[in-house]
């Protein structure tokens, strides 16, 4: 059994210069004994971006705090609290936050996609 707050766990911040404003946390994975998938939070501060990529499995998300833009093979979505999006495999796809607000999700995909 795993019980635990978020507010323990440190966001990391990527190094490459695409994304902006955006940070991760991974909250339950195999070290969790959650063995085929990774449950992350994903926070893009105002203004903020993800990266634009696409890659072989899919996303779950469920937003739970501000609204975004989600971008899917060049379609915009918008996207708020308490909504959830199934990003398909093999799908270009990029989060923005273009308010002044901070704009966090969770994100569940297979283990081998979270590195």
């Amino acid at each position: 059994m795993i019980i635990g707050h978020q507010d323990d766990i440190e966001f990391v911040i990527p190094e490459d210069p695409s994304v902006k404003g955006a940070g991760m946390k991974k909250i339950i994975g195999a070290e969790e004994g959650w063995d085929d998938y990774v449950m992350r939070i994903v926070k893009l501060d105002p203004k903020g971006n993800s990266y634009d990529h696409k890659h072989p499995w899919p996303h779950i998300n469920y937003y739970i705090r501000g609204k975004g833009i989600l971008t899917i093979e060049g379609e915009e979505f918008e996207v708020k609290e308490g909504g959830y999006t199934f990003v398909p495999a093999g799908k270009q796809h990029q989060w923005r936050n273009e308010t002044d607000e901070v704009f966090e999700f969770i994100c569940i995909v297979p283990k081998e996609g979270h590195k």
